[in-house]
């Protein structure tokens, strides 16, 4: 429980802090940052990986298509979406986690949801559709969807197959097959593949709409915490949650994040 209710705290720090940000760095560059930033961290603590990387490059589709979805696109996608969404539109949105997760295993993993997961993937539904309607349910009707919200749904479908992937690795990542790694090494190499994407994605952001960066100490602060909150810690306790509860039990914690978010949203925001 501890494990899987650090994520969405971190997660909704993220939110709030990319929301602060928007206008001071490009989403897309934010993400490579971020991610250059806990690469760097990372690289002393999983340089066994770096010795011998023969291992990395047997496995080389399933790293680069978890640090694709996971790292590539899901918070590039977040960021890109708080430009023009709020940071509590975004975590509620993600709040749809357990709707996806059931669908994702029920039609690619043939792991079929039982009536109580069921029921308490529409009761997150319903709290969301709740809190957007402020108690009211006529006022859905006059609900108006922006860009971001779009691009955030996106996001949470990407953070699905990511987590599922996690559970459910191929057979050369599963039992004596499975290199002799810690969560570092795993970490790293889903971040060596993810940076590769991230970077990409910023690169041509800058190309096509340039934006100036305003740097400062709020700027260096934010990418110091997006590093180590959001990115290492939350994705180290991420990954041992769901390994130990499964990913159908894990998704149920992603509605912790909104109500972290509204806390930190009045507070800062």
């Amino acid at each position: 429980a501890l494990l899987l209710t650090l994520p969405p705290l971190m997660w909704a720090g993220n939110a709030v802090v990319g929301r602060l940000m928007a206008g001071s760095v490009p989403p897309l560059l934010l993400n490579a940052l971020r991610w250059s930033i806990a690469l760097l961290i990372l690289l002393p603590l999983g340089r066994r990986l770096l010795g011998d990387l023969r291992p990395l490059m047997s496995r080389w589709r399933y790293f680069a298509l978890i640090g694709f979805l996971g790292m590539g696109c899901y918070n590039a996608l977040q960021y890109q979406a708080l430009r023009s969404s709020s940071a509590l539109n975004v975590t509620l949105i993600a709040a749809s986690l357990p709707v996806w997760m059931l669908a994702i295993g029920a039609l690619v993993f043939g792991v079929h949801p039982t009536r109580r997961q069921i029921i308490g993937a529409l009761l997150s539904l319903s709290g969301v559709v709740l809190v957007i309607a402020r108690g009211d349910l006529t006022t859905l009707a006059r609900v108006q969807f922006v860009p971001g919200d779009l691009l955030m749904l996106l996001a949470v479908f990407t953070w699905a197959i990511y987590s599922w992937l996690l559970a459910r690795p191929p057979a050369h990542m599963q039992g004596e097959q499975r290199p002799a790694w810690g969560w570092a090494e795993m970490l790293l190499a889903q971040t060596l593949f993810g940076l590769a994407f991230a970077g990409s994605m910023a690169g041509l952001e800058q190309l096509y709409t340039p934006q100036a960066v305003t740097w400062g100490p709020g700027l260096a602060a934010t990418l110091l915490f997006v590093a180590l909150g959001p990115s290492l810690i939350a994705y180290r306790c991420w990954g041992l949650g769901v390994a130990q509860a499964g990913p159908t039990v894990a998704a149920f914690f992603g509605n912790l994040t909104p109500v972290f978010a509204a806390l930190m949203s009045a507070a800062l925001l």
